[in-house]
């Protein structure tokens, strides 16, 4: 697989871990709907309490998202199947 395999996703799945971080949809973006659900729920389930928390983990995947390399990021998040972080 190439680098641009996947490496198409790295964009939207960056800026929407910044913004929508707390409601895990830079996850599904990825394909990692487990891990996407777990972030939604837990947003929900608490009524809000878990947000930030929750957004955190997205802002922090989603920086770490845009500054890896097209073919480090398909290695590790599309290939590799990395679910967090």
């Amino acid at each position: 697989m190439t680098s641009s395999g996947g490496a198409d996703k790295k964009i939207a799945a960056g800026i929407c871990g910044i913004l929508l971080g707390a409601l895990g949809v830079h996850k599904f973006i990825l394909g990692y709907n487990t891990e996407g659900i777990i972030m939604l729920a837990v947003s929900l389930v608490t009524c809000g309490i878990g947000s930030p928390i929750m957004g955190i983990i997205g802002l922090v995947e989603g920086i770490i998202y845009l500054t890896k390399s097209d073919g480090e990021f398909v290695a590790e998040y599309v290939t590799g199947k990395k679910g967090w972080f």
